[in-house]
């Protein structure tokens, strides 16, 4: 029987009413799962639970909590089948994306999955979440970072958080579902990632300076003039369309010769579709200056793929090179 790890970081599923408002409870979570009938069943895989200390609310997640969960899942890594990562909503999709970076030669599934409504509440949608998660994970069908929930198996950065309080909450526009659980789980083999022969490998990642700005209309470029020209290593431009912008190109001219050495990487606010910095006039600034083409990459995807590139190389251009290259399946070539 196959043996799978979960790992319990915080999140929605294992919190409970306070007179603050829901939080993470570990103690009241871990008496669940050990009272939960359905993961006692025969076709249930083996399963061990362990915690991150402190558990938390995912808006709180930072690259050091990323780097924690990392370091569990490789040092177990010869120990289990699979790994199942509880986690909140709200960037489960920037961890799910950071993995994805942060293992190389990965040939066992890592799932992450979590609730909308609390474990501890009748309607949570926490059981199935956790129960199809972990016969995924035991399966041997699936050999990446992936996001289950509300019944479909997600690639995890290609995954996007799409709902607030809808129980399908996430999404995967640019790239086909994975599987789909109904009364069987259907795979979809033909965009499952295949086996490699890849040493598995685990790669912490730095704490580097990052932002995001999202273009809207008006926007006065100078003012965000120290954000874009030095101060930040990697910002992920949110654009209209497929890489528009507007007409202020001499200030962002500008802010380029300053911030040479900082990657702007030029991703689009509509969620479905690619970037195409070439198709109008408009983009044409960008491209001019040195900007590069986050394609079909979600926002959570660019962002965490900025970390590991500044993590693994010191050379701008290399960056700005493998930023436009799929290296874990995170956009379409």
């Amino acid at each position: 029987m196959s043996r799978v790890l979960i790992i319990h970081t915080g999140g929605t599923i294992g919190m409970t009413r306070t007179e603050r408002g829901y939080e993470p409870d570990g103690e009241y979570f871990r008496s669940a799962m050990f009272h939960m009938d359905s993961l006692k069943a025969p076709d249930i895989p083996q399963w061990d639970l362990t915690e991150t200390e402190p558990l938390l609310d995912s808006s709180r997640m930072t690259v050091k909590e990323w780097n924690k969960i990392g370091r569990q899942i490789a040092d177990n890594y010869d120990d289990y089948d699979g790994f199942v990562v509880l986690h909140g909503t709200d960037t489960m999709a920037y961890t799910a994306s950071a993995m994805s970076f942060m293992f190389k030669g990965l040939n066992k599934p890592v799932i992450l999955t979590g609730s909308q409504i609390p474990l501890c509440e009748t309607r949570s949608d926490g059981r199935d979440n956790l129960i199809t998660s972990l016969v995924i994970a035991g399966s041997g069908n699936v050999h990446e970072v992936c996001v289950y929930f509300g019944g479909l198996l997600l690639r995890g950065n290609r995954t996007t958080k799409y709902s607030a309080d809808g129980m399908q909450a996430f999404v995967s526009p640019n790239y086909p579902v994975l599987a789909t659980a109904g009364i069987e789980i259907q795979y979809n083999d033909a965009a499952l990632a295949g086996e490699t022969a890849e040493q598995f490998s685990f790669t912490p990642l730095d704490e580097v300076a990052i932002g995001v700005l999202k273009v809207f209309p008006g926007i006065n470029f100078s003012l965000f003039r120290p954000m874009l020209s030095g101060v930040l290593r990697g910002v992920v431009l949110e654009t209209f369309g497929s890489g528009n912008t507007p007409d202020d190109s001499g200030t962002l001219e500008a802010m380029a010769e300053e911030g040479r050495e900082t990657v702007l990487v030029v991703c689009s606010q509509c969620t479905q579709g690619t970037v195409n910095m070439s198709a109008y006039e408009a983009g044409g600034a960008l491209r001019r200056i040195g900007a590069v083409s986050g394609k079909d990459m979600t926002t959570e995807a660019a962002v965490a793929k900025l970390y590991y590139l500044f993590s693994v190389c010191r050379e701008t251009e290399k960056i700005k090179e493998q930023i436009e290259r799929s290296l874990a399946g995170e956009l379409t070539e």
